[in-house]
């Protein structure tokens, strides 16, 4: 099948040209710094200026992989130097030395700097032993997505909650996409324990640099250069920490390891999102004098998309449910409708609509309700993708937590499709004269058993039958189809499915 992960063509965020996802994330990032806040196992309650760091070293060789937090913090006028080191995902050990001058904690904060990084203060750079890592100063070390359940609302005393208004599904949706346990489950399942783990909420531009890394292993592992790939590795872990417990870090050296890693560092930059409408929504909270959105009202409204739970008496419902059984699985699910994103003018006329799953991570959820598709910016996804988005005729690529998974299916809009059979790395778009890439497989449900939807005045097909042999595909290499579009102007989500899995 085609390439899936090599970005070669340019796109657009904001405006501007990118070629890369690195690109883009740098240029999403905060530009002014948050507030600074002390170590989470500190009692103190202020950072000194800017005078706060977190570095990091891996070193497979030595079996080392820790942390070291170095801080000025400031009360009732008197000076400390805080610091803490251990192993990733550990405690570690504490010392807070003090009180002094300003000056003097400056001068202790500077010295541990440069002993760890052969580096000064003033430079903010490093090329020890030691990396800084860039984290968003303005959050504390544990994700900060809290649990949306109603109760203990932080609220002002003279704040009033307002009752929620959305029916028991769709507030169970939102719950779920928002709850702090479920983004702490995706980060447990790649070793990245972010309450364990002494690096705050890495920044996009850490996450970029962590891009970069991967890109260095991708090109040795091209040229055969195995022998540079414990210590590029190094580089990667150091960037991004992991939390390995006592065992010695992994090389990365083949390439299915490396997109996960790559994958993984989208998913993180995703959960930003995420964290970020949280925090624009207490945000907005603080600002309100007497009447308080419920906190799942909040949410809800952050995502700026409209859903409706559907009727399961509907002729609509009855048709995405014999769909689901049909071609992925039979069971407990709710389905909720929306349009998120226009199929656009450009590409309004193309026919040959299909409406196809697209499963993902039920982290990046709200990041993909968010920008109508795609998690951070559709246009991010689509150049790690090689600006491709990917669509199937059955259920796949459901990641569920807690036994709740979530699939998407989107309106697509396919126009002339370009038939492969074998895998064609070379491919970057769909030939001139094609809208679209199909990587037929031999087995697809079977046609004459499609029913149609009408939105918007077109009509979109919707498979019915069971799963049957293509004779005309049986030599191809792949067993299911799978759709492949380049511009996100050709798909539209339509339906949200909650899954229920093991009940």
């Amino acid at each position: 099948m085609a390439a899936k992960r090599r970005a070669t063509s340019s796109t657009k965020v904001g405006g501007k040209k990118f070629t890369s996802a690195k690109e883009a994330l740098k240029a999403t990032g905060p530009q002014v710094k948050g507030t600074r806040n002390p170590d989470i196992f500190c009692c103190l309650s202020n950072v000194h200026e800017d005078y706060d760091c977190v570095l990091n070293q891996t070193n497979m060789g030595n079996n080392n992989n820790k942390f070291y937090v170095n801080q000025i913090l400031v009360s009732g006028g008197e000076y400390y130097c805080w610091t803490r080191w251990g192993r990733v995902g550990e405690s570690g050990r504490i010392n807070l030395a003090g009180p002094s001058t300003a000056d003097i904690a400056i001068k202790s904060f500077e010295k541990k700097f440069e002993e760890k990084t052969k580096n000064n203060w003033s430079e903010n750079n490093t090329s020890g032993k030691y990396t800084l890592i860039e984290v968003d100063g303005d959050q504390d070390a544990e994700v900060k997505v809290d649990t949306v359940d109603g109760g203990n609302v932080k609220v002002k005393s003279e704040q009033q909650v307002l009752p929620c208004t959305l029916d028991e599904a769709t507030q169970r949706v939102i719950r779920f996409i928002f709850d702090n346990d479920m983004f702490k489950e995706a980060m447990t399942s790649m070793n990245l324990d972010i309450k364990k783990m002494p690096l705050g909420k890495l920044s996009k531009q850490q996450i970029a640099k962590g891009l970069e890394a991967l890109e260095e292993i991708e090109a040795a592992i091209k040229k055969g250069e195995r022998n540079k790939l414990e210590e590029l590795a190094n580089k990667f872990f150091t960037i991004i920490p992991h939390n390995f417990g006592r065992n010695r870090p992994p090389v990365i050296s083949d390439d299915s390891v490396l997109q996960g890693k790559k994958e993984m560092l989208l998913v993180l930059a995703d959960i930003e999102v995420a964290q970020s409408l949280k925090a624009e929504s207490e945000k907005a909270k603080e600002e309100m004098k007497d009447m308080v959105p419920h906190p799942v009202d909040q949410n809800y409204q952050s995502l700026k998309c409209k859903l409706s739970l559907m009727d399961k008496k509907s002729k609509e419902f009855k048709i995405i449910e014999k769909y689901l059984n049909t071609t992925g699985r039979k069971g407990l699910f709710w389905c909720m409708s929306g349009k998120l994103r226009e199929i656009q003018r450009e590409n309004y006329a193309l026919e040959n609509r299909k409406l196809l799953w697209h499963g993902t991570n039920v982290a990046v959820v709200a990041a993909i309700l968010k920008s109508a598709l795609c998690p951070i910016l559709v246009d991010v996804w689509a150049l790690f993708l090689s600006l491709k988005l990917f669509f199937f005729l059955f259920v796949f690529s459901v990641h569920p937590s807690n036994n709740t998974g979530i699939m998407f299916l989107n309106e697509v809009a396919l126009g002339k499709e370009y038939t492969i059979t074998q895998d064609c790395p070379s491919l970057r778009k769909a030939p001139a004269g094609y809208d679209s890439v199909v990587t037929r497989g031999s087995h697809e449900p079977d046609p004459s058993k499609d029913v149609f939807i009408e939105f918007d005045g077109k009509k979109v097909a919707v498979p019915q039958g069971k799963a049957i042999k293509q004779q005309q595909y049986q030599g191809s290499s792949f067993f299911n189809s799978e759709y492949l579009v380049y511009e996100e102007s050709q798909c539209c989500i339509r339906y949200l499915l909650e899954l229920k899995f093991g009940y």
